[in-house]
C-alpha cells in the first residue's frame, strides 16, 4: 500500500495529490483544482481546469464569472473519475449546498478530505457521509471542547419566542450570504414562519441558485422595497457586513454563528440576541466523525488543531497538524469584531 503521505503533498498553493496532479481547494491559480465548495476561501478564481459537483461550480459561475475556471467538470456524488493514476469520486460533506469531500483511492490507499462539514441536519443540502478511509483530513474550525452546538431548531424558537416577545421591532439577523441565510429561513419555514422574509439585496443571487437546484425558499423581498409597517415583527436577513439601514431603527439585532457560543464576543458586536447556529461540525461532531471513519491517522488542516490531536492521541489516533495557509470559517470572514454595520471584511 502506498501510504498517502508519500503522495498527498503540502505545497504554497495547498494540498498537492501528486499521481493526480491536482490540488484541492488550492490558495492560489493551478492547472488542476478539485474544489470542495463554493466559500472564497476555498473556491478561488483563476484555475484552468475545476473538477467539483455541479452545484459548486454554479456558486463559483456566479460569484466569479469567466474566472471560474477554463475548464470545468461536474462530478456527481458516488461517480468515479481517474484523473492521473488516481481514482477520485465525491461525496457529501453537509457544509453548504453542493459541499463535497473529495475521495481519494492510489496503490491500495484511501485518502479523504472533507472540507468544512458539519454534522447537524440541514435541509438546504446533501448530509454528510462518513467514508472509512486510512487517511481522513479535517477542519478544526471549533475544534475545543468549549464549542457544542445546541439544536438548530431550538435556537430558530428562541427567534422566533423573541419576535413574539418584541412585536413592534423587527429583527435583523445577520448571517454570511452562502449556506448560513438559506439554512436560515428553510428552519424558520420548518418552524411555521409563512410570512414574508424580508432580504439585504446581496443575498438575493445566492437564494436565487439555491431554488434553482429546487430548494424552496418561501416568499422573500427585498427590503429596500419595505416600508416601515412592512417590518413590523418581520424578520430581515443581512450579511454581516451590509446590516446598516433604515430597517435597524428600533431592530433587534441578532447573529447567527457558532462564534456566538462566547458571548463576550457577541457582546462586543452589539448582539442583542445571539443564536448558536453553525455550518461547522463542533467539538462533539468533529470527534464523532473522525471515529465513524475509522482511519488510524487524521490530518488536520485549519482551526484549534492542537486540542483536537491531543483527544485523538488518548484514543489511539495518529494525529498531524497541516497548517496549510489561506483557509479560515467564511463565518469569520464575513464578521467585524466592531459591531453589524462595518463593511465586510472579505467574502
Amino acid at each position: 500500500m502506498a501510504h498517502p503521505e508519500t503522495w498527498l503533498k503540502s505545497l504554497p498553493q495547498g494540498l498537492f495529490c501528486a499521481p493526480g496532479g491536482f490540488f484541492i481547494d488550492p490558495t492560489r491559480a493551478v492547472d488542476r483544482a478539485v474544489i470542495t465548495h463554493g466559500h472564497a476561501d476555498h473556491a478561488r478564481p483563476g484555475h484552468r481546469a475545476v473538477l467539483a459537483s455541479a452545484e459548486t461550480l454554479a456558486i463559483m459561475r456566479a460569484r466569479m464569472g469567466k474566472s471560474a475556471g477554463v475548464e470545468r467538470q461536474a462530478l456527481g456524488w458516488g461517480e468515479t473519475l481517474t484523473i492521473g493514476d488516481v481514482r477520485v469520486s465525491l461525496r457529501p460533506a453537509g457544509h453548504v449546498l453542493g459541499s463535497a469531500q473529495v475521495v481519494m483511492a492510489y496503490r491500495g490507499a484511501r485518502a479523504v478530505v472533507s472540507g468544512d462539514y458539519k454534522r447537524a441536519p440541514d435541509p438546504t443540502c446533501a448530509a454528510f457521509e462518513p467514508v472509512p478511509c486510512d487517511v481522513f483530513v479535517t477542519e478544526a474550525t471549533f475544534g475545543l471542547p468549549v464549542y457544542t452546538h445546541p439544536p438548530a431548531s431550538a435556537e430558530i424558537a428562541r427567534l422566533l419566542d423573541s419576535v413574539a416577545l418584541f412585536p413592534h421591532r423587527p429583527h435583523v439577523v445577520a448571517a454570511y450570504s452562502l449556506g448560513k441565510c438559506q439554512r436560515l429561513i428553510a428552519l424558520l419555514r420548518q418552524a411555521g414562519w409563512d410570512r414574508p422574509i424580508w432580504l439585504h439585496p446581496s443575498l438575493l443571487p445566492m437564494c436565487a441558485l439555491y431554488e434553482a437546484f429546487d430548494v424552496a425558499l418561501g416568499d422573500l423581498r427585498p427590503v429596500t422595497r419595505a416600508g416601515p409597517s412592512d417590518l413590523t415583527g418581520g424578520i430581515v436577513l443581512a450579511s454581516p457586513g451590509s446590516a446598516a439601514g433604515p430597517w435597524l431603527d428600533n431592530a433587534v439585532l441578532v447573529q447567527a454563528s457558532g462564534w456566538m457560543r462566547v458571548r463576550k464576543r457577541a457582546r462586543a458586536m452589539g448582539v442583542e440576541l445571539p443564536l448558536v447556529i453553525s455550518d461547522h461540525a463542533d467539538w462533539n461532531e468533529l470527534n464523532a466523525t473522525i471515529d465513524d471513519v475509522g482511519a488510524p491517522e487524521v490530518w488536520v488542516t485549519h482551526g484549534r488543531e492542537d486540542a483536537l490531536i491531543h483527544a485523538m492521541a488518548r484514543r489511539g489516533i495518529r494525529g498531524r497538524a497541516l497548517r496549510l495557509v489561506g483557509y479560515g470559517d467564511e463565518e469569520g470572514a464575513e464578521t467585524t469584531e466592531t459591531g453589524l454595520r462595518e463593511q465586510p471584511v472579505s467574502g
